[in-house]
């Protein structure tokens, strides 16, 4: 079966990678915490764009988001010269926590297996090397 791909969907792709260089520059010209474009949804009509964006940083996600939204219009027209649409959608910045929890949940696995390793461990026998 042939897996259709809408337009929003392919704008949405070509969105987030020029929005990952757009960003990485305004944050290295105006000293924003370090942010990069995880991922990017477009509504159907186009008029607007959900860009998600995941902090090197945590502690300074406010100061990322705050400084994200004061630059969205200049990113926006930025982006206008590096796409060829008619209509540059409103962009609308919002934090990707996704990894934070991938994090969380990555340690809290590795919490139990060291503890069922470290139980399996003492309950058998080491072998005699005779």
């Amino acid at each position: 079966m042939k897996k259709s791909f809408h337009r929003t969907d392919r704008i949405a792709a070509q969105l987030r990678r020029e929005l990952g260089t757009l960003v990485h520059e305004l944050v290295r010209n105006h000293g924003l915490p370090s942010v990069s474009v995880s991922d990017v949804e477009v509504t159907r009509d186009m008029a607007h764009a959900k860009v998600f964006v995941t902090a090197l940083q945590p502690e300074r996600v406010k100061d990322a988001m705050a400084g994200l939204k004061e630059h969205a219009r200049e990113l926006r027209f930025e982006l206008a010269h590096a796409v060829k649409l008619r209509h540059v959608p409103e962009l609308h910045f919002h934090y990707d926590d996704s990894v934070d929890r991938g994090e969380r949940i990555d340690g809290l696995l590795r919490e139990s297996g060291l503890e069922t390793r470290d139980s399996a461990q003492e309950s058998k026998p080491e072998p005699d090397e005779s």
